[in-house]
């Protein structure tokens, strides 16, 4: 984002606005983070700002500051249109594509609004007025820290700001410890902590509350994890009767891709998920190195995002997805043998 496109920003912010901020469908930890960080700051500017998602999200998400004020479109329509209708502007975030939203597609494509994308995901649409897309940061919490200093105002960044960017920024970093992290994200953080944000209570209020039937359901799929030892690869299947038997609710599957990609000499992991009310199969693909399962993804499984994170969908059967999972890994099978 340029200095002119900063200033004209700043420019629209200088006086009250009717500002929408929206994340993406089955919002995620950095997802949640970045949207309500970004709240926040905007009510210091006195704006009239609401935080609009396509749907609900997981529980360990729903006590960071300000989620009560969230609306969500699948059972809140009508409120979340007029607002949209009624919208100067329209920040979205984390996303790039209007159909990451589900079905608020075309309401957001129809706004009037002065939109403004903050994403890190590659190929984005050509939507926005305003545009901070940069596929090399940690996160979309870790641009809305930037995008916050180009406008000169991280002094207003408080302890419910610095909470919200700081989940943001541990989630989508896997606790700091993927590629992405940067010295440059370290320092962010080490200025959140100063400014408030308690990062034993964040850890442990995400990864640390976990149900019964929650572990029981990680114990199912890890025994469903299966290997494929000539592409390096792993994959893990939940069908729709496993997840009913341990009363799935939605979050409960968050991160067990990554058990795959933890086994010894595994560089691509793989989870599929029934979804028998969407009618798809949910696909979560995770790598190490230079393997992009961005790639894989918008090639295969009508999906994307970064290269070593990414998902995608299916109309498969369940075992016709395995299946085709199967059979691709062997035009794959140089670059993975040689990560």
């Amino acid at each position: 984002m340029n200095k002119q496109d900063i200033g004209s920003i700043k420019q629209l912010l200088s006086s009250p606005k009717n500002i929408v901020i929206v994340p993406h469908k089955n919002p995620d930890g950095d997802a949640i983070g970045s949207t309500l960080g970004l709240y926040h700051y905007l009510l210091k500017g006195n704006h009239n700002t609401t935080v609009l998602t396509p749907n609900d999200y997981p529980n360990f998400l729903k006590w960071i500051p300000g989620e009560n004020t969230i609306l969500k479109h699948d059972s809140q329509t009508k409120e979340c249109e007029a607002l949209i209708h009624e919208a100067d502007i329209l920040f979205t975030l984390d996303f790039n594509a209007f159909h990451r939203t589900g079905n608020m597609e075309s309401v957001l494509a129809q706004s009037d609004a002065i939109k403004i994308m903050i994403d890190h995901h590659q190929a984005p649409d050509d939507y926005a007025t305003y545009m901070f897309s940069d596929v090399s940061m940690s996160s979309t919490c870790e641009m809305i820290y930037h995008f916050i200093e180009m406008l000169g105002d991280t002094n207003l960044i408080d302890v419910n700001i610095a909470t919200c960017l700081y989940t943001g920024i541990m989630t989508d970093t896997g606790s700091f410890r993927f590629l992405s992290t940067t010295s440059t994200t370290h320092r962010i953080i080490a200025d959140l902590i100063e400014k408030g944000a308690n990062n034993t209570e964040i850890h442990n209020n995400v990864y640390d509350t976990n149900s019964y039937n929650r572990i029981q359901l990680l114990g199912c799929a890890l025994n469903n994890l299966k290997v494929i030892p000539n592409s390096r690869a792993a994959y893990i299947t939940l069908s729709q009767d496993e997840l009913n038997s341990y009363n799935y609710t939605k979050g409960d599957t968050e991160g067990v891709v990554n058990y795959g990609l933890s086994l010894e000499g595994v560089v691509l992991a793989a989870i599929f998920i029934e979804d028998k009310q969407e009618g798809i199969i949910k696909i979560s693909l995770r790598s190490k190195g230079n393997f992009s399962v961005n790639e894989m993804s918008r090639a295969h499984f009508s999906g994307g995002g970064h290269t070593n994170a990414a998902g995608g969908r299916s109309t498969l059967s369940l075992q016709e997805t395995v299946d085709k999972f199967i059979s691709i890994l062997p035009q794959y099978n140089n670059a993975l043998n040689h990560e």
